[in-house]
């Protein structure tokens, strides 16, 4: 009976788990974190809307120094039933209906989230929101961002970086108020005090047509303190609304 050697197989196989080990520990071996942009798309008049601006705040208190980003986009189709939303924005509404058309899903609704582009939820459904999350962020992110901001004069200077971009992406900057509360008087939540969180003040978009850096001037919200708001970038593909990547900017 011919006998087989043990000994070259066994010396094969170190020499594989130990290239495997130094591949998985090499320092300089670069790899992007999963990120979870949660873009809410809500409304004072609406009175499904309170229960998700809730579930969307706790999800951001979770997560300030995470890879998850909570962006809340307050709509004005709502404005005719009786409320003006303090915070209505039409540039928000058509957003939402730039959303339709890449998700191929209308009428639009409110409360509605959008995660990373590509996915839209009932915005007070937390067990699917929150399964949407771990599955968004155990996939590496496309693209890698660097946000830094300095304040002058009521302008916020945001310096940017980005790497891994597709040739129709934009970088979007968000100017967004942590937290605040509204006493609704008419509509749908008639004399109630509503709570809001991520409030989307202003959203500035930037043509990116390399890997590339750059500074950009935006002007500071009237109400704007550096512990109040933060500076959100996220890279999205215009043709298919996918995000790419997404940073929360540090102060200089």
């Amino acid at each position: 009976m011919k006998k087989i050697k043990l000994v070259p197989i066994f010396v094969t196989l170190l020499l594989l788990f130990g290239m495997s080990s130094c591949a998985q520990n090499n320092p300089n071996q670069k790899t992007t974190k999963g990120i979870v942009v949660l873009e809410l798309f809500t409304s004072e008049g609406c009175s499904s809307c309170p229960p998700a601006d809730e579930l969307l705040g706790k999800i951001q208190n979770e997560n300030k120094d995470g890879q998850v980003y909570v962006l809340s986009y307050h709509v004005d189709y709502w404005d005719r039933q009786g409320w003006k939303d303090i915070f209505g924005n039409p540039e928000y509404t058509r957003r939402q209906y730039d959303y339709a058309k890449w998700l191929g899903k209308e009428p639009v609704y409110t409360p509605q989230v959008i995660v990373n582009g590509k996915k839209d939820y009932i915005g007070s459904d937390e067990f699917t929101i929150r399964n949407a999350i771990s599955s968004a962020l155990s996939k590496p992110a496309a693209a890698e961002v660097a946000l830094k901001t300095t304040a002058v004069n009521n302008k916020l200077n945001v310096h940017y970086t980005v790497n891994g971009i597709s040739k129709n992406s934009r970088l979007l900057l968000a100017v967004v108020q942590k937290s605040a509360k509204s006493n609704v008087k008419r509509g749908e939540n008639a004399h109630r005090i509503l709570s809001h969180y991520q409030i989307v003040k202003q959203l500035q978009s930037i043509a990116l047509k390399n890997n590339e850096s750059g500074t950009v001037a935006i002007t500071e919200p009237k109400e704007f303190t550096a512990t109040d708001f933060e500076v959100i970038g996220f890279v999205q593909d215009t043709n298919s609304g996918a995000i790419l990547g997404a940073a929360r900017a540090e102060n200089n």
